[in-house]
């Protein structure tokens, strides 16, 4: 069964399963199967339309450049490839995107803004995968890391390849045990780097 651009509700935010080892599990496999990469779907839509469609199964949200509305809707989306329709910023609060759904990212030329909130599923290799993707070395300008409980000072310190980054805002992150050497470290990288800290 091919899963992997269905219509569908944000299963992983809107419906808490019970307590149960074997519904973690059910769940937790479910959130992976709708973060497998489709590479052929990303060639027959375009890649702004194939993340969008990733980002909203996940129940994340994303808005194009020249608009303000974010699209939160998947059946919203218009048919067919998005043509000017350019993600320019992704609100990932309490979704369910993964390590292994990154590579949607990879050729999003207009991405500036990230929020990432509540993502279980967020770790430092998600973040060492960001500061790796070239066209987010030069497009991205605002990140936001909140209460995400995986990320730690590994995965903040790799985002330094992120030279054109303007604001960074770190929120309720225990896994960030050297918050000075951490920041030094990002500032020597990238001195008009504006960061904004509420780790305490």
């Amino acid at each position: 069964m091919i899963l992997s651009h269905l219509c569908r509700p944000s299963l992983c935010t809107k419906i808490q399963p019970p307590p149960s080892s074997g519904c973690r599990y059910f769940w937790g496999w479910l959130n992976a199967v709708f973060n497998r990469v489709d590479y052929e779907r990303i060639k027959d839509v375009g890649p702004d339309r194939a993340a969008s469609e990733w980002l909203l199964r996940c129940g994340a949200k994303v808005r194009y450049k020249g608009f303000e509305k974010w699209q939160q809707d998947y059946n919203g989306l218009p048919t067919g490839p998005l043509g000017k329709y350019k993600i320019q910023a992704i609100d990932a609060s309490e979704s369910c995107i993964m390590y292994r759904g990154f590579d949607y990212l990879d050729a999003l030329e207009h991405l500036e803004e990230i929020k990432l909130y509540k993502c279980i599923y967020i770790e430092d290799a998600c973040l060492e995968r960001i500061s790796k993707i070239e066209n987010l070395q030069q497009s991205l300008r605002r990140l936001e890391i909140i209460t995400c409980g995986n990320v730690t000072d590994k995965g903040i310190i790799s985002l330094n390849t992120l030279r054109n980054l303007e604001y960074l805002f770190l929120s309720d992150l225990p896994g960030i045990q050297k918050k000075d050497l951490t920041v030094e470290l990002l500032q020597k990288s990238n001195s008009s780097l504006n960061i904004e800290l509420d780790l305490d």
